[in-house]
Order: structure tokens, then sequence, then C-alpha cells
């Protein structure tokens, strides 16, 4: 709880509880004078102040366990400050010099944002004592008097500006205005309110409120379809510091304060800040595996270091991508009292153009042009989405929106993405504010296989309108398993809705000069699978050919194998063969690639992803067939163990089966987090060999549920990702 005493404001300050208050100017009160902030009126004057009203102080109720943090949902911030959420009533209590009057004494409660401060604006609000409160709208009711002090309820607006706000409480004398004198701890934080059906982030699920809001461990999606990898990310939102620091990033970009309780400019805003490619942002992006200087990402565990980092150094720091993006950006949304959430998209198409296609060219002899085959698929991509109503949009249109902090395309003159509704996303509606032409082709791309003729023609062999956006997920709610959210964004391909989506996005300027439809040869099928892929080991690949046909065939394939980064782009092809096969009439036949170790090993990347594009011309008929995939080769995980007497927790990586390497594993740097205590401790060592085994003091001070999660990184390997629920008990 927390007192603040009473000074004179300054003659001349427009100001009345029962007029317009058009301005407010904060004087200063030096901390050594004799009078205390106290203006020389008083002394002078003595008998103008007889028997006034004045404020003695002001208690908040601004504890964890207090009523006001545990009705607001804001009991987990590590804040002593005051936290509420806007449109629903909070307690104070006001004790005055002497017994309050309310027949003959006025009082009101001042809130003041920004430097300078205008009602007009929102930044400085006088709260009007009132008999009820009115849902949703500024107001203050006497709920008890005893005495010399009062209790009240206060009731933000539900629209009010989000932030830190300065509270006054002003009395009315013969004299003048008197004032609380400035005081940071009655300082108030005001956030969204997910639980107040008039704020414009309302969620009307308890269990999704717990998950979107107030959950600070989230679980991030990523590999491949056919091979998911999750990892734990601490959030943190509710940790020391991290308000003040999403705060800041508002501040940093200069957000206007009366566009602050607006969910839709404040994620727009926070979608460019979080990246820093034009403005100074969070965090710098690399993918090109090269990380002098900073951290790489997939060392990072949580947002909790970065944010404060970033809030003290007032420099971006080094490195993330996609899921670092999206990780710290939630941190955010869920800070401030926006329900969020991680989606990650498998084979998400970076169209550059929206013209809904990725074009991918072959020679005459259905080998891969590298250099007229320009597009990408990401193997995997992670964005937000963010709940709130979309009044600048038609009815329906709220709900969900996508968010995107990765610095993929520039929007308005700066790299951000969304919001843009999730239902505009699928029905096609791209016309919607923002960006969702982008979006709309990330989940509904076409892949083109186009035949590169000799006297310039391009010949489209095949679309394949499936391979994009095949799986879109999100964490359940409740649980750490993984919910299929891709019916969200798009129909069922080759539905009437799918078509008429498709339709409509054409018709609202997504770009018209798709490749037409070409109707597919049914006489001949080609597919492939990927056996054992665990790393370090020899890798199957096996070809079916089915024909389909009475009549034989002869066809000439080619098998290209290629280090990709988890953007889709190529670093190098490890594997070039070639092989024909005849094709007996209505048979299957298989053909086996032997991949061996030696042949990859070396030039992998960080996440490990090998990329293969099989293509066969079908001779007779010169028609060409074609499939790719893109396989995570499978990393072994780090192995935590935990002894309860010392505190002691260990760490394994055991049979490593990484002698294919030319040169030891080296320079290797371990990362173990203690989640819910912020909690990190950085190791270096040299020549890890086989195995790896390490040990790290993790003393708890919060007791009840907590995770241990741990990462190793070196240039050799990364992704090297482990972690450990525990439960953390009350010593005697």
């Amino acid at each position: 709880m927390t007192a603040a005493r009473s000074s004179q404001t300054a003659s001349g300050l427009p100001g009345s509880p029962q007029g317009r208050v058009w301005g407010f100017m904060e004087l200063p009160h030096p901390q050594n004078s004799p009078i205390d902030g106290i203006h020389l009126s008083k002394l002078l004057f003595p008998f103008l102040y007889k028997d006034a009203l004045e404020v003695q102080e002001i208690f908040l109720f601004n504890r964890e366990y207090d009523r006001n943090k545990r009705e607001h949902h804001t009991d987990k911030y590590y804040n002593l400050k005051l936290i509420v959420r806007r449109g629903q009533p909070f307690h104070i209590q006001i004790t005055f010099t002497r017994q309050y009057n309310p027949e003959k004494d006025q009082f009101w409660i001042e809130y003041v944002i920004g430097r300078y401060p205008q009602e007009n604006k929102g930044t400085y609000i006088v709260v009007p004592l009132v008999q009820e409160l009115q849902s949703g709208k500024w107001g203050a009711t006497i709920t008890h008097s005893n005495d010399r002090t009062i209790d009240l309820n206060v009731m933000p607006a539900a629209n009010c500006i989000v932030g830190k706000f300065r509270m006054y409480v002003a009395t009315l004398t013969p004299a003048g205005i008197l004032r609380t004198r400035r005081n940071p701890n009655t300082d108030t934080y005001i956030l969204f309110n997910p639980w107040c059906a008039e704020d414009s982030v309302y969620l009307d699920d308890e269990q999704e409120r717990q998950e979107y809001v107030l959950n600070d461990l989230g679980t991030i999606f990523y590999g491949d379809p056919e091979s998911i990898r999750t990892r734990s990310w601490n959030f943190g939102q509710f940790e020391e510091g991290i308000l003040d620091a999403c705060l800041y990033l508002m501040d940093k970009a200069q957000l206007d304060l009366s566009g602050r309780g607006n969910p839709i400019k404040i994620s727009r805003v926070g979608s460019a800040m979080i990246n820093s490619k034009d403005d100074e942002g969070v965090v710098v992006g690399s993918w090109n595996n090269m990380y002098e200087y900073g951290v790489p990402p997939s060392v990072w565990t949580g947002s909790v270091d970065i944010l404060l980092e970033y809030h003290s150094s007032k420099q971006p720091v080094r490195y993330g991508q996609c899921w670092v993006f999206t990780g710290v950006f939630n941190t955010f949304l869920r800070c401030l009292g926006i329900p969020a959430r991680v989606v990650t998209n498998f084979s998400s198409a970076h169209d550059n153009d929206a013209n809904l296609q990725m074009d991918f060219f072959l020679d005459e002899n259905g080998k891969v042009d590298s250099h007229l085959t320009k597009d990408s698929i990401w193997n995997y991509h992670c964005w937000n989405e963010a709940w709130m109503s979309r009044p600048d949009l038609p009815v329906g249109f709220g709900g969900w929106q996508v968010v995107d902090s990765t610095p993929q395309e520039n929007s308005d003159g700066m790299y951000r993405c969304g919001p843009a509704s999730v239902q505009a996303v699928k029905h096609g509606h791209v016309c919607f504010q923002f960006d969702a032409p982008f979006v709309y082709a990330e989940v509904n791309s076409d892949v083109v296989y186009l035949k590169a003729m000799k006297d310039g023609r391009r010949i489209v062999q095949k679309v394949d309108k499936t391979h994009i956006g095949k799986l879109i997920v999100t964490k359940e709610v409740g649980t750490n398993r993984m919910k299929d959210i891709t019916g969200l964004y798009k129909f069922e391909e080759g539905t009437e809705e799918e078509r008429l989506a498709l339709e409509t996005a054409l018709m609202y300027g997504v770009k018209t000069h798709r490749a037409q439809d070409v109707v597919p040869s049914t006489e001949v099928d080609m597919d492939f699978v990927v056996g054992d892929t665990t790393l370090g080991n020899d890798i199957k690949v096996k070809i079916t050919f089915k024909n389909n046909s009475q009549t034989r065939y002869t066809a000439t394939a080619y098998l290209s194998g290629n280090i990709v980064f988890y953007t889709g782009v190529a670093k190098c092809e490890f594997k070039n063969h070639n092989f024909d096969v005849t094709l007996e009439p209505m048979k299957a036949q298989t053909v086996e690639v032997l991949i061996k170790s030696s042949e990859y090993m070396s030039q992998l990347l960080e996440q490990a992803f090998l990329h293969f594009f099989i293509t066969a011309r079908v001779n007779e008929t010169e028609n060409i067939l074609a499939k790719q995939k893109t396989i995570a080769l499978k990393i072994p995980p780090l192995v935590l163990k935990v002894r309860s007497k010392n505190a002691t927790c260990n760490v394994f990586l055991l049979n490593i089966n990484y002698h294919f390497y030319h040169k030891d594993i080296c320079s290797c740097m371990r990362f173990i987090a203690l989640y819910r205590q912020n909690h990190t401790n950085l190791f270096h060592c040299r020549d890890v060999g086989r195995n790896l085994t390490w040990e790290s003091k993790c003393i708890p001070k919060r007791e009840g549920p907590q995770k241990l999660m741990a990462s190793l990184s070196c240039d050799a390997l990364r992704h090297v990702y482990g972690e450990l629920d525990i439960h953390v008990q009350k010593t005697v």
C-alpha cells in the first residue's frame, strides 16, 4: 500500500470538478524543500486553508495478495505497483486530515499519462464521483466512509489508453485546488481486459483466457509435417521489468498516446518493433548460419532475457529467426492483456509478387533448372494470432488476427505484417487491411512445375494445389498437445467453398496471371518415401512408380538432394543421381537410392534439413513427373536430471554419433534456464567428444511447478534441446 501527501496547485491552473479541464501541468516539488512542496500561499494566508479538506494518505491495495490484483488477474506480475484492467472497477482507500462531509466537501481523482496531458486526448482524466458506476465508463463511487477514511471503487473506461498513469487526488478549497504531490508509488498500470465485454479484446471463454493471456509458458512446433518437433518457450510476461519493457516499445515506436487503447494499432506497431529491420527494434534476424557477436537463434529458450537486454541497452539483440520473433511478440501481446497464440504453418509460401504461384523450372530432360527457379518454400514459418474486434471491417471479421513480426516484406513503409483477419483470409476477402493478400498467399499458393524449352517457351507440366499450407497448428488449450487449425485458414481443396474463396481473392486484388490448370496424366504415377532420418545414419529413399495403363513405358529419373535452410533456400547439392526404370503394364516398381551419411554430414546447417527433388521423364510420352519433400533429421535431445539434495541439475547428451565430422564439436555454448524464475547460466567448453555431461546449480526461489530448459549450440550442431518438468516444495 502506498501513501501520498497533498500540495497546492499553481494559481491559474484550469481545473474544476464540475467543468471541463482542458489541460494539466505538473509542478516539481523539491525533495529538500522545508515546505515539502506546499505552496507558499498556504503559509502566508493560513485562514484560507482553515478546516480545508486535505489528503493524508492513499492506499491502493496493490500487493499480489490484495483484492485488486486478484480480481483483475494481475497478481502474477512481479511488480509492486497497482496493475488493473480497463472496464473493471478497482478498490482504493483515501484518508483525509478531517472527516469528509459530502454536503460541503468536493474532491476528485485524476489520472495523467504523457508529457502534455489533455482531457480531449484521453491523457488527462478527471474521474467523476457518481452514485452508481456505469459499465465501461470512467467513474468513482464511495462504498464506505469511516471517520476520516473513505473507500472507493474506481472504474476505468473500457476503451481508455493502456499504459502507466500518474495518479492524483484533488480537493476544492476556498483558495483553489489542492492536489496530492507527485508520488511514483501511486502510479497505476492500466491494461487491456479480455474479461470485460466492452473491451475490444474481450474473449468469452475462461479456459482460453487462462491459456492466451495468463499462461506464461508455451509450445512452439517446427520441423516438417512428417516429423514435427516441439520446444517450450518461456514467454515470461509477468517477470520483473517485462511490463515496462513492453511499454517502452510503444514509446520507441513513437505511437501516439491516443492510439494506445486500440489493439489494432498496438499489434501493428508491435509487429514492426519486434524486428530491427528498419526501426532498431528488438531482435536482429539472421538466416545465413553466421552468428558472430551474438547468440544463435536456437539457443534462446524464452523472451525475458531478450526484452530486458533490449530495454536496458536500447540496442537490438542478436540473433533471431521466425520462432524467436514469434515468442517475443507473444510476450508483448499477452503482457499488455491482448489474447495471443503462436501459430506454425508447414510448407509456407513466400510469394513476393502475390500471384499465388511458386514456380519450379525443369529443363527438357526433367532436371531442375536452378538458374530459373527463384521461388522458395519455407519448411515452416511461425507467426502470431491476436484476438480483437475489428470495427474497421464488416461484421464477422473480428476474432483471431494474423500478426507477423518476422521481417519478410515491406508494408506501408516498414517491415511488418497484419493484423489480417483469419476469417478474411479463409474467405478470400483480401481487400481488408492489413496485408491479407500476403497471408493468403502463404497458405494458398500453388506449386507449379514448368518445362523450360530451349526456344524460350514455358510449358506447365504439373500444378500441385496441396503442397502449400498443408498443415497449420497451434498449442491446444490447457495441454502441450498440437491442435490442427488448418480449417480456420482455408477450405478443403476442391470444394465449392474453396473455389468461391479463390474467385473472391482474385476479384479483390490477388494477381491473376496464374498457371492454367493442366489435366494430369493418370497413366504413370510417382511418389517417394524417406526412411530412417536419424542424424548420422545412412538414409534410404524409396521411389515408387506405378503404371496404370496397358502400355509398357520407360522413364529416365533424376534425384537431387540438397542441404537447405529452413526457409527453403538451398545451400548446396550433396546428391545427384540418375537412373532408368522400365514400367511394366499395370504394375508398380520401387527403386531404392542409398544416401550415405558421409555425403551430407559435413555440409549440414543448424536445423539439419535435407530437401529431395525427384523428377522423371516418361520417354514415350515426354510427360514429366515431379515430387519434392523436405525432411528434418532427428537430433538427439538433451536429457536433464535433478538431484534435489544439493539442487544440482545434470545435463546429458549421450551416444553422439558425430564421428562423421571432420572436426570435433568444439566451442560449444550451453545454456540452461529455470522457467518461472528467469534464472539462466551460460557455459563454454572445448572438445565435447562422444558423450557430454555437465552440472549446474539451480536454487529455486518459488515453490510449485517449474520447468528446466537447456539448449546446446556450437558451430557443428545446433537446435539440441531438452527440458524437464519439476515440482519445487517449500523447505521446512
